[in-house]
């Protein structure tokens, strides 16, 4: 849980800073309180879907509240990031959607069309990795956990070509993949009517 007051003046600091958060360097958490609401957090682009920053039952939040196609991967990418092996985590509070739920978290991004991806489901009571290579999406491991109401958090560990998700800090999946080997954005994710809020996104590059 956020105790108050965390977090807000190292990520002002970060945000206004500008150089790219890469290898190597300390933890950064994005908690969003010290953003405003009705507008997409600062250094993050909404590629693709509606990404603004709402109240939650727990402070600000960052949200996708697009209603898409079945077909539309809805993704934000934080911009000044790039990151090979990464420590990621984000948690994530399933709002609504009929056609989809949840979402995710992208890392080695090289744009919106082209990453690796670990998302959770709750409408079909599984957590999945998949890679994206030119907007067409890969299995690559699947775990079913069911699923429940309220916040839960994901996590995703990089070696290398080996990746292990967890879901609230249980591993859950692990695959291996060299589709993207270098080093790239991470993101947010969801599909299609998935309406989403996504909080304490925090990256360690390793």
């Amino acid at each position: 849980m956020r105790r108050p007051g965390t977090h807000v003046t190292a990520i002002t600091l970060f945000t206004l800073a500008a150089p790219a958060f890469a290898q190597g360097e300390a933890k950064r958490t994005w908690t969003f309180d010290d953003e405003k609401a009705g507008r997409i957090a600062r250094g993050f682009t909404g590629e693709v879907g509606e990404w603004k920053v709402t109240r939650s039952e727990t402070g600000n939040a960052l949200a996708q509240s697009a209603k898409n196609s079945n077909s539309t991967f809805n993704i934000a990418l934080a911009g000044d990031t790039n990151a090979k092996d990464v420590d990621l985590s984000v948690r994530m509070k399933a709002v609504a959607g009929e056609t989809d739920q949840g979402g995710g978290l992208v890392w080695r991004a090289k744009d919106a069309k082209n990453y690796y991806l670990a998302r959770y489901n709750p409408l079909e009571d599984n957590y999945r990795l998949y890679k994206v290579v030119n907007g067409k999406r890969t299995l690559i491991q699947n775990a079913d956990i069911p699923h429940s109401d309220g916040w839960h958090t994901l996590r995703v560990t990089t070696a290398g070509d080996v990746m292990t998700c967890y879901y609230d800090g249980k591993k859950s999946v692990e695959g291996k993949d060299s589709t993207f080997p270098e080093a790239g954005k991470i993101g947010l994710w969801s599909k299609a009517d998935a309406q989403s809020q996504f909080d304490d996104l925090t990256l360690t590059a390793r």
